[in-house]
């Protein structure tokens, strides 16, 4: 079964479902439906996510199977959530990255860190 696609292919303007039908039943629905925002990214962010959630967010985990540096990491997920419709704020942004590269050289704890996330 082919992946739902959430862009034309020839003017690259958003698709919309209109037919939906029941694989046990066969009843099938006609309209217009909205597809999910995650219709709309890219194979690549898609993989990004699985594996993000699937290592429970921990970026050092991501970083080990995707075989990337944490500021990649942090670029693909702000970018991950631009995608999504979401604002990346980079007084945030900055602030998070400098905690988390702090905490990552030993240069504060856990504790800490999170105090200042916070």
């Amino acid at each position: 079964m082919n992946q739902v696609i959430g862009e034309c292919p020839i003017c690259k303007s958003d698709l919309t479902v209109t037919k939906l039908e029941c694989t046990e039943c066969h009843t099938e629905l006609s309209g217009e439906f909205q597809l999910s925002k995650f219709n709309y990214l890219s194979k690549e962010d898609l993989y990004f996510i699985e594996v993000f959630i699937k290592n429970r967010g921990n970026i050092k985990q991501v970083e080990k199977e995707l075989g990337i540096s944490y500021p990649t990491v942090k670029k693909s997920l702000d970018g991950v959530i631009v995608s999504l419709g979401y604002e990346v704020s980079d007084e945030d942004k900055i602030k998070k990255d400098d905690v988390f590269l702090k905490l990552e050289k030993g240069e504060i704890t856990a504790k800490e860190a999170a105090k200042l996330i916070k």
